[in-house]
């Protein structure tokens, strides 16, 4: 496991602190989009979007490690373990794991119609690469055949499987992973109110704030299939 800690940062050690958490609010009415173009339909190009366009968005929590000192191999199935409580009673729960190259970074001999300089190397740096991403409505956290309404302000674990993954996150990169509460229209807006989604009404729709916490008794982690 990697471990969320405060103030957004990310490591393998296990937090010690009492009563730490990071929060947002979610509101149905300005949902994160999956891209941050706007398109007549839905692209693939999603996929090597740049992801700082939600990384300056107020309702996305990011926690990122210090630079790499060595290359991090992954291989398997990414498990997101989160100790959430909200002010509703469902929300959804939105894991990204990202590659952030250097800040210098550049892609050397790129293709002239890649670059303002022809021929010339191809800026990347900051770039926060989607490795993976994946969405559990909170309601289904125990069961997908028993759908259960969470209590109000309190800490319960949200517990789901990524896609599997193989990739290496290279030395003089940073691991980062962002959480978020809608990834629209990849998936539905969710009310955030335990109602029959596709029966609700307008009224239904409401804004949640959403806790992530991260000390000694609610470690929220990501599992992640470490290749040695």
């Amino acid at each position: 496991p990697i471990f969320l800690q405060a103030n957004g940062k990310l490591s393998w050690e296990k937090p010690t602190g009492k009563n730490s958490y990071s929060e947002y609010t979610s509101d149905p009415a300005k949902p994160v989009p999956y891209t941050e173009d706007v398109h007549f339909s839905r692209t693939r190009d999603y996929m090597t979007d740049d992801q700082r366009f939600a990384s300056r968005r107020p309702d996305v929590l990011t926690f990122e490690t210090e630079v790499l000192e060595n290359d991090v191999t992954l291989g398997g199935t990414v498990i997101a373990d989160l100790l959430t409580s909200i002010s509703t009673t469902d929300a959804d729960f939105v894991v990204k794991l990202i590659d952030v190259y250097p800040n210098d970074f550049r892609y050397p001999g790129s293709q002239p119609n890649l670059s303002r300089n022809a021929g010339g190397d191809y800026p990347m740096g900051g770039y926060q690469l989607l490795v993976r991403g994946e969405i559990m409505r909170g309601r289904f956290r125990n069961s997908f055949s028993a759908p259960e309404a969470f209590k109000p302000n309190k800490v319960e674990r949200v517990k789901f499987e990524l896609p599997d993954v193989a990739h290496t996150f290279q030395k003089g990169h940073r691991i980062m992973i962002q959480v978020q509460s809608s990834w629209f229209p990849l998936a539905d807006r969710n009310p955030q109110k335990f109602v029959n989604i596709y029966e609700c009404e307008d009224s239904d729709f409401q804004k949640a704030t959403i806790r992530i916490h991260h000390d000694a008794a609610n470690s929220s982690n990501i599992i992640l299939p470490v290749l040695k």
